[in-house]
């Protein structure tokens, strides 16, 4: 088992400009964080998991995540690098695990983004129709439910892309943009379904019962993958040892607090069976008679999904740099551009594939996957703290999860039983994904690691 030494690692980020301070850094965690679980999950899974009850299952996903988002702190402090778990596991578990934690991070950045760019989708269909325009079913739709090509989320992607490709500066302005529109129309939401609320709809609280809560919570944790969009930035990042940190902890903390208003202004205001839609927010709003503001929230919608697009592509293209540099991938895709010094080739790798995946595959059964990859990694994660702190007693830690080991063990327990939460299907995606890229690593990346 050989492990990447930390120095060598850390080589080759020092021509990145340090262009993120704390706003920014916080600003993209809310975005990629309240992005699908407020606007695409949440009236699914009251609908099909956990009913009203599905606040508790935020709350579980959240307790989690404040466990392993201070794991990430310790980490991303110590070792600031854009690799994310995949730095942190080759240095702590060496050359094997480190492309297991790779190639999941790909996985689950690209079928999620593809997921919530399906889900934008929807929101721009909904919107278009209360104009009296609706979208031919041909470009709305893959060929797995009916259509030939599903041609927003595919513009869309591509559109990022090229945002992203002009350097972080000008992505970073449009981004706290998007998400504090994002923000506007959330509140907007809760304060006009506040009139709204009839406490029947909360009865029963608890339909598919305690299991229900945690299923729940099973399928929602990934929404809170922004931690590792965190994570790959640390390149970017102004003062990383004290930025980073903070920027993790208040993420976590008003994602979660969202999360709970929505979750019960929701499912007060409308059944929760009734729920089961993809544009959760302007279906209330549509029945409870606010059809000029479900307008102004879809609108608003759209404008804040493209901000989970836009951190999601960001961060998964800093992990395929990043694994280029170290051999995994071919050398090509750590090339920064001369202008911008962003990693343009993984940029579009990245791009051209979540524009494959969300125009044409089904990406709403695909993504399961990504619940049981964004759980390994945490669990990764967690484990990592600890390896570290015993094989590199000496390296400076900024911050430190407090409580000495039983903090991040609880993280891994809870990520243990997170995963025994979820269905066979979701496994079984999982492991196909794992398949290729066992063929992938032996094929390329065995022979061209560099140490």
């Amino acid at each position: 088992m050989r492990r990447k030494s930390i120095n060598d690692l850390l080589s080759g980020s020092e021509d990145r400009p340090k262009t993120l301070g704390v706003f920014d850094l916080t600003i993209m965690g809310i975005g990629a964080i309240i992005g699908t679980g407020i606007l695409v999950l949440t009236g699914i899974v009251a609908a099909t998991d956990a009913g009203p009850g599905v606040i508790f299952s935020f709350l579980i996903a959240a307790l989690a995540s404040a466990l392993i988002g201070l794991c990430y702190s310790e980490l991303t402090t110590t070792i600031p690098s854009s690799g994310s778990a995949y730095v942190y596991s080759w240095v702590t578990m060496g050359e094997q695990i480190a492309f297991f934690s790779g190639w999941t991070l790909l996985g689950v950045y690209i079928t999620t983004t593809a997921t919530v760019a399906t889900g934008w989708t929807g929101y721009v269909a909904s919107f278009l129709k209360e104009m009296g325009i609706v979208l031919p079913s041909a470009i709305r739709y893959d060929p797995f439910n009916g259509g030939l090509i599903n041609l927003p989320a595919v513009i869309i992607v591509l559109l990022i892309t090229i945002l992203l490709t002009r350097g972080m500066s000008e992505s970073k302005v449009v981004n706290d943009i998007l998400v504090l529109v994002k923000i506007g129309i959330i509140l907007l939401f809760v304060i006009v379904g506040a009139f709204h609320l009839k406490p029947a709809n909360w009865h029963p609280f608890l339909p598919f019962g305690v299991k229900g809560i945690f299923t729940g919570a099973s399928t929602v944790f990934f929404s809170f993958l922004g931690f590792d969009a965190l994570a790959t930035s640390a390149e970017d990042c102004k003062n990383v040892q004290r930025n980073l940190p903070i920027a993790i902890i208040a993420s976590l903390t008003i994602s979660t607090i969202l999360y709970i208003i929505v979750s019960l202004v929701m499912t007060g205001a409308v059944k929760y069976n009734l729920l089961d839609v993809p544009e959760a927010m302007s279906f209330v709003l549509i029945s409870i008679d606010k059809p000029i503001i479900a307008q102004i929230v879809s609108f608003g919608a759209i404008l804040g999904i493209i901000a989970v697009v836009l951190a999601f592509l960001y961060a998964s293209s800093n992990i395929a740099m990043s694994m280029s540099r170290g051999g995994f991938l071919p050398p090509i895709f750590s090339k920064l551009n001369s202008k911008t010094k962003t990693p343009n080739r993984s940029l579009w790798l990245i791009g051209l594939i979540t524009a494959v995946c969300s125009g044409l595959l089904d990406i709403k059964k695909l993504a399961t996957f990504a619940n049981v990859g964004s759980i390994l990694i945490f669990f990764l994660i967690s484990i990592s703290v600890l390896l570290l702190r015993k094989q590199h007693p000496e390296l400076k830690r900024p911050f430190k999860v407090p409580g000495g080991k039983v903090l991040p063990i609880l993280s891994a327990l809870g990520c243990i039983v997170l995963l025994t939460n979820l269905p066979g299907t979701a496994w079984l995606n999982y492991l196909g994904w794992l398949f290729i890229g066992v063929i992938f690593y032996f094929a390329y990346s065995k022979s061209h690691v560099t140490y």
